[in-house]
């Protein structure tokens, strides 16, 4: 089901012994964070393969049924109240073969980030907490925790170390910055390892932020 998922690659120069998987947010496509790649200024030789997953298309509720690219359904504008759990989970699933799938070729799990951005944030979120192998980190860009009140039950230990990132705009409409805060204050009353930074922007990504990201990146990955 996960090799379903048309998806974007980009090899390093070298032999790939790390991979970030990063997912799009909603009506964007895989080739949305294509081009941050060269943004980050990892250095020439760096060993890290970048996969960008396209989402499927479907029928979107809060956009009159609209057929766009999307992880699940968004129910409402209060994004984290009514939730597609069959979609979120369905994703998930998908996602977690991507995983496997990078594992099969030699990439061991600890050299594995998943990585997104609104929506795919969110899923990057459920699937890394839930994975049954460690990764090497967890990012989730102006995004929220999906089915918070079921995390603890369904967290995997494997993963209860793995670094977080979070990163979140202040003056955010689409993903309330609320959302962000809810989602760190669960985490570490959940003890896992987060990282917090927050910009003066509203539902993008900001110069500050790459270089952030870039930072973040290179300590778990070179």
């Amino acid at each position: 089901m996960s090799e379903s998922l048309e998806k974007i690659v980009i090899e390093p120069h070298t032999t790939a012994t790390a991979c970030v998987i990063w997912l799009h947010g909603l009506g964007a496509d895989g080739h949305d964070f294509e081009a941050i790649v060269p943004e980050l200024g990892l250095p020439t030789g760096h060993s890290i393969r970048f996969v960008f997953p396209h989402a499927p298309l479907m029928p979107v509720t809060i956009n009159q049924g609209y057929v766009m690219r999307a992880w699940y359904d968004i129910l409402s504008m209060e994004i984290a109240a009514t939730q597609d759990e069959a979609g979120i989970r369905r994703s998930a699933e998908q996602i977690s073969g991507l995983i496997q799938a990078q594992q099969s070729e030699g990439i061991a799990a600890e050299r594995i980030v998943i990585a997104g951005f609104s929506q795919g944030g969110a899923i990057a979120l459920h699937v890394g907490l839930r994975y049954e192998e460690s990764l090497a980190g967890i990012m989730a860009l102006s995004s929220y925790l999906p089915l918070e009140d079921k995390l603890e039950r369904e967290a995997t230990e494997a993963n209860r170390k793995t670094p977080v990132l979070l990163a979140h705009g202040k003056q955010d409409p689409i993903v309330p910055y609320r959302l962000g805060i809810q989602t760190r204050r669960v985490l570490k009353d959940l003890d896992y390892t987060v990282s917090w930074q927050e910009y003066a922007m509203e539902h993008s990504v900001c110069v500050e932020e790459i270089k952030d990201i870039a930072r973040w990146l290179s300590e778990r990955l070179l």
